[in-house]
């Protein structure tokens, strides 16, 4: 049965496990689709069964982002999901029941500091609320003694962003922050492999993303399932349409810029290894007349490199239509381009004309995977000549894991110490600073030159 919020209940009986995992995000279902290949779910081995101790962790927040990282959570064997912490009744009671379903129980508590009074085996945290809450939240969970991974944006403030990393440093602590695909595994093999051993873009000139999203009516709620006032002023909203829709309120949360450009302007950092010196953008409220942030934006960042020149990186996020390209990030140079994505089919490889690599010899030490594409048909012909196959070039990595899977396990793998953080918050605060600047420059109209002195936590 559909219910108001677009979420799914099951009459009766239990669910399986597939049927939970399908349905507890259906806001974020387009993207969970991207996590793996059919392909690759038939090359991969399983992984062997975890046999050590398995860590205790709590889920704080069980909206979208919360139902997404749960179906991580749910299958991943090195750790015990005990408890979940959410403050409108409707949402966490859902979601135990569709916990216990699947033979995982959990204890559930309507506030985070009831949580933390009465869970003393703790081991870590997933904060994954709405961003005006994560500084708040983190910074007692560290102060517990509890490591933490908390989704981006760090904060919808900058204040915010930097006092995390102040109580990471002071509590020594482990804080890893939900900038996912720097733990992805065919975005580590494409800077490693592609752009630095293979250097198959030469030298790197520009960059280029976007995620843009068709129009989308505001959530709704159930009838019934309304929080109270009191309730509702105590965690900082003024209703529940401001509840359901926090994004768009600049008092919790930071504007599409942080939603969507989060992800890849973070990609831009790490895939060209600095800071940008500048930004400038352009963007409004041009079409969703209720909202408070800007529907969409157009962001240039200007990055110095080591031999003088400069790159600039163009990112667009539109939440007033699609994209026949789907959300990607692209890397261009003077012989060649990598086009990544989280979702395998948006990835792409080019090279140029003037390229003198051999490509052929990189498919063969399986750097890239040659794709020959059978010849046009008869029909299919514009000119009869056309008999040679025409071939293309794929990135050589697939796995059969979802899309937040590899980075809540190196936030698992470095608390038992046999790992390094791939996103700490002193390096996720860097790089979200500079979207904060972007969000500055939208809104000023001016050009923000950025310092790396201001992007040090």
């Amino acid at each position: 049965m559909k219910t108001a919020d677009n979420s799914y209940e099951k009459a009766g009986g239990k669910i399986s496990r597939r049927e939970f995992l399908g349905t507890t995000a259906v806001a974020g279902a387009g993207l969970l689709l991207g996590g793996c290949s059919a392909e690759s779910q038939k090359t991969e081995v399983a992984p062997p069964k975890f046999s050590g101790k398995k860590l205790n962790v709590a889920l704080f927040g069980c909206g979208a982002q919360g139902q997404v990282l749960l179906e991580s959570l749910t299958v991943i064997e090195s750790i015990q999901l005990v408890a979940i912490v959410d403050i409108w009744d409707y949402n966490r009671k859902m979601i135990v029941r569709r916990l216990k379903s699947i033979d995982q129980p959990v204890k559930d508590y309507p506030d985070q500091e009831e949580l933390l009074a009465n869970e003393k085996n703790l081991d870590a945290v997933i904060v994954a609320t709405p961003d005006f809450w994560h500084a708040p939240i983190t910074n007692a969970c560290l102060k517990a003694g509890l490591h933490v991974y908390c989704e981006k944006m760090m904060s919808n403030t900058i204040e915010g962003a930097r006092s995390m990393v102040k109580t990471m440093q002071e509590t020594g602590k482990l804080l890893q922050i939900g900038h996912q695909r720097r733990s992805n595994p065919r975005y580590i093999f494409a800077l490693n492999k592609l752009i630095h051993d293979a250097q198959i873009c030469g030298k790197l000139t520009s960059a280029q993303a976007e995620w843009n999203r068709p129009v989308t009516a505001d959530m709704g709620f159930p009838k019934h399932s309304e929080m109270s006032s009191e309730t509702l002023a105590k965690y900082g909203y003024k209703d529940m349409h401001q509840f359901r829709n926090w994004r768009w309120f600049k008092a919790l949360g930071g504007s599409p810029l942080a939603d969507l450009g989060a992800h890849q302007i973070d990609i831009f950092n790490w895939f060209l290894g600095g800071l940008p010196s500048s930004v400038v953008a352009s963007g409004g409220v041009d079409y969703y007349k209720n909202h408070e942030w800007f529907d969409n934006a157009m962001v240039i960042y200007e990055y110095p490199r080591a031999d003088g020149s400069t790159l600039r990186a163009f990112y667009q996020v539109q939440t007033t239509s699609s994209s026949d390209d789907g959300y990607f990030e692209k890397f261009k140079g003077d012989e060649g381009s990598v086009k990544m994505s989280e979702n395998p089919s948006f990835c792409a490889l080019k090279q140029e004309d003037r390229s003198i690599k051999d490509w052929d010899e990189l498919a063969a030490k399986n750097y890239i995977r040659r794709v020959d594409v059978p010849p046009p048909s008869e029909d299919e012909k514009i000119d009869p000549r056309e008999e040679i196959p025409m071939f293309k070039y794929s990135i050589p990595v697939q796995f059969a894991k979802k899309m937040h899977q590899p980075h809540l396990e190196n936030f698992f793998d470095a608390i038992r110490g046999t790992a390094k953080l791939n996103c700490p918050g002193d390096v996720a605060f860097a790089s979200e600073y500079v979207i904060h600047k972007a969000v500055e420059a939208v809104e000023t109209g001016k050009r923000i030159v950025i310092t790396k002195e201001e992007t040090e936590a």
